[in-house]
Parts: structure tokens; sequence; C-alpha cells
């Protein structure tokens, strides 16, 4: 339009291709280079556009990385996808950050299990061989109990993990940048119960009865093995799943039962 800056009709394009959900909170959005390219612009009104877009309250920029769109929904409920391995990529720390919160972790539990354990995932019985290391982590977002997360990681297939920083980067790229591991898949059952205030197992401090997400998953690597099993609660009023998949990537993507 006729005497608007070129940077300000740039800037409400992205706004609204968040508002329509096109870019999820978290999403990274198009860096300078790519406006440059996309609009054939200078750098300079492509720097200003991404300023726009953060000054109007709508994305965060984090130095070294990009500009993030940040979580503006009233209820502060965050939005995780399941059926897409790249989603299971991404550390939980670093997506909070991405979306605005100031993430915590409290460890609750670390510990190695000499047995080993066993689960069931999608009606399959899958067992891990011992030594096992048992984390269970309690995970904040603004002082908020989000998840409470228990991971058990193969230290037959990593070891020595116990003792490696395990909060900087998510397990996904340790697995495979460390330990050199060709993860083939993933497979999820997602279920859910209500959490009493009085039930022994509940650190959410909710004083009504609330409803959690269960989510129990298993990670093979080669060989069908596996290297990591987790059993995690979500809070439910925080929580919204959503499933994603392509035709082509099923025998490599994560099943979902819900």
């Amino acid at each position: 339009m006729k005497g608007i800056p070129k940077y300000i009709t740039i800037s409400k394009e992205i706004i609204q291709k968040i508002e329509s959900g096109e870019f999820q909170p978290g999403d990274k959005i198009p860096s300078e280079n790519e406006l440059i390219e996309m609009y054939s612009i200078s750098n300079t009104t492509a720097r200003k556009s991404l300023l726009e877009v953060e000054l109007q309250g709508w994305a965060n920029r984090i130095k070294g990385k990009g500009t993030f769109v940040l979580n503006r929904f009233e209820d502060k409920h965050l939005t995780r996808v399941l059926g897409s391995f790249h989603a299971v990529k991404e550390s939980f720390t670093d997506k909070l950050i991405k979306e605005g919160f100031t993430p915590k972790n409290v460890v609750l539990e670390k510990t190695i299990l000499e047995d080993g354990i066993s689960t069931n995932i999608n009606n399959s019985h899958h067992i891990m061989e011992g030594p096992v290391l048992k984390i269970r982590k309690l995970r904040y977002a603004d002082y908020s109990l989000l998840k409470d997360e228990t991971k058990y990681i193969s230290m037959l297939h990593c070891p020595k993990i116990n003792i490696l920083d395990l909060d900087s980067r998510s397990l996904i790229s340790i697995y495979q940048e460390k330990y050199n591991l060709n993860l083939i898949n993933v497979e999820r059952t997602l279920g859910n119960k209500i959490f009493l205030s009085s039930d022994p197992n509940n650190y959410f401090e909710n004083e009504i009865p609330t409803v959690i997400f269960i989510l129990d998953s298993a990670i093979f690597c080669d060989g069908g093995e596996i290297v990591e099993i987790e059993q995690s609660y979500y809070r439910g009023d925080k929580y919204k799943f959503s499933i994603t998949t392509k035709p082509e990537l099923i025998k490599n993507e994560i099943s979902v039962i819900s």
C-alpha cells in the first residue's frame, strides 16, 4: 500500500501468519537473508521488519539462533507435535526458551539400574538390558510445573552418559553425535488419568482433580535395540498435542495411540 513503509507491510504479513497458526509458538520465522530473498529488499529493511515483529510482542530474537514466535496463548498452553521424528530432536529446555518461558529443572532421582527395565508400548513388551541410567526430573516453565519426566537410558549403547551434561542439548543429539547411534524409530502411546491432590505420585500441587497426560515412549536404534524409554506425566491444562505424519515415513515415524 502506497505511503506505508515496506518493513511495516512485511512485519504485518509475518504477524498474520502467526495469528493464523501457520507459525506456531517456538517456530523460527524467516531470517534477514530469507526475507531479502523473498521480498527483494535491503538488509536494513529486513532487519527492521524482524525488529517490528519483536517490538509488537510476537517474537523474540535469540542471539546466534534466530527469531522465534512467542507463546501468546491466554492460558499459556504448550503445543507439542507427535508423529514427526524431527519433533523429538529438540530439547525440552530449548523449546521453552524459544516460546519465551524461563525453564527450570529439578532432579528427583539419578541412579543406575544394573538389572535394566521393561515396558509395554503399543501392546508390545520391550526389555532394556542393564545397566540403565534412570533420571527423574520435574520440568518447570516460569515456576509452573509442566512435566514430571522419567527417562531410562541404555548404558550399553551410551557408556558413561551419567557423567555428561544432559541439559545443554537434546538427548537425541547426544545419542547421534556423541555415541554415533543410528536412530531408526520412536514408538509412543498417549493416555490420561485424573490426578488427585492426595496422590503420592503427584508433584503438580493441584488443589482440584486434574487431568494428566501419560506419555510412554521408546527410541530404537539399528537392530531394533532400545536406547531410551520414557514414562512421563504432562499437565493436562497446560498441554495440547498435535499429531502429524507423512505416508512415506510411516515405517520410521512415531506410532500414536490416543
